[in-house]
Order: structure tokens, then C-alpha cells, then sequence
């Protein structure tokens, strides 16, 4: 049987310890089911109910997970910006944009894939999932209002985008709201 060891009080100091705890109850429910497979065990419902309620969990936990993940906003970010510039997006695509080599745009279309961010027809063609449109609208708005914000300051436009880039991962949503409401109103 699966030993899980929870360290309670490094969790209740973590920011996001939804998103370190679900994976260890989700995988411990999976084990239990599993191993109690008679099929008239009452434990095995218990468990069967556990198991689908960590599973309607789950998408909430790879958004949670994304979300504090920069390579992976820029990825989704990107794939916004390559759709509305080409007919298809394809991995190449994403790579040349990037100046990344093709086998690490693979390994990330592989995790942003499974996480429920992107779907990838045969022919290879990248589109955002609802929540990868999600995400990367909410990425590439953060970064042209700071883009415009750093360069109504006199910032260079080169150097406001590189620094919007930065910016537009780590502000929080109160104080982005807030310079969305100034830039509305004065610039």
C-alpha cells in the first residue's frame, strides 16, 4: 500500500497547497480503489467516491498548476499571438517565434497538452483549449497594457516590452486591474 506521508505544517506555509496536496490524495484514492476490488466492499464506493470527486478536481489543479508556471503562460501566450498572425500554428511555428530548439517546444506542447491547455490535431496543428485561450488572453492583455503603460512613461518601446514580458507573470490581478483603470482613463 501506498505510504502517504503529508507534511501538514510545510503545507499550511505554502502558497498554493492545493496544488501540492490533490496529486498525493488523487494518486492514494486510485491505489485504495484498486486494491479493495471486490465489488461489493463498501469501501470500494467510499473510494470510488473520492476517486471521482478528485477527478472533476482535476482540471482546477493544472490550471492552478500553469498558472504559476512563466514558460508555460509565454508558450500559451505565444500560440495566441502565432493564430492571429498564420492560418495554423504548428510546433516549428512556436519554435522559430521563440528561437527554441523543436525538441523542447515538443516536450512543453507534450505537458500543456496534458494539462488541458492546447489540443494537437493529426497534421500537427497547436489550438488553445478554453482554458488555454483563457490563460493566454489573460497573459497577452497583461502584456500589451504594460507594454503601453511603460511607454506613456518615456520607456523605450523594445525595452517596455521585455520588461512587460517579466512584469506580466508576477503582478498581482488588484494592481494590474488598477493600471488597467488608469491607462483607460488617461492614456
Amino acid at each position: 500500500m501506498l505510504n502517504l506521508q503529508i507534511d501538514f505544517q510545510k503545507l499550511t506555509n505554502q502558497k498554493h497547497a492545493f496544488c501540492t496536496i490533490l496529486p498525493k490524495f488523487y494518486q492514494y484514492a486510485i491505489i485504495l480503489y484498486y486494491q479493495n476490488n471486490e465489488t461489493n466492499n463498501p469501501k470500494r464506493k467510499e473510494y470510488a467516491a473520492i476517486f471521482i470527486a478528485l477527478w472533476f478536481l482535476k482540471p482546477a489543479y493544472s490550471i492552478c498548476q500553469m498558472k504559476s508556471n512563466e514558460s508555460a503562460e509565454n508558450y500559451l501566450e505565444t500560440i495566441l499571438i502565432l493564430s492571429q498572425k498564420l492560418p495554423v500554428v504548428r510546433s516549428i511555428d512556436i519554435a522559430n517565434e521563440l528561437n527554441y530548439k523543436k525538441s523542447s517546444i515538443s516536450v512543453a506542447m507534450k505537458n500543456l497538452r496534458q494539462n488541458g491547455m492546447i489540443t494537437v490535431n493529426e497534421s500537427g496543428f497547436i489550438s488553445l483549449t478554453e482554458s488555454g485561450r483563457e490563460v493566454a488572453d489573460m497573459i497577452y492583455e497583461r502584456h500589451k497594457i504594460l507594454s503601453r503603460c511603460l511607454e506613456s512613461l518615456g520607456v523605450d518601446k523594445e525595452i517596455a516590452a521585455e520588461d512587460a514580458c517579466r512584469i506580466e507573470h508576477v503582478i498581482s490581478r488588484e494592481s494590474f486591474d488598477a493600471i488597467k483603470k488608469h491607462m483607460h482613463k488617461h492614456v
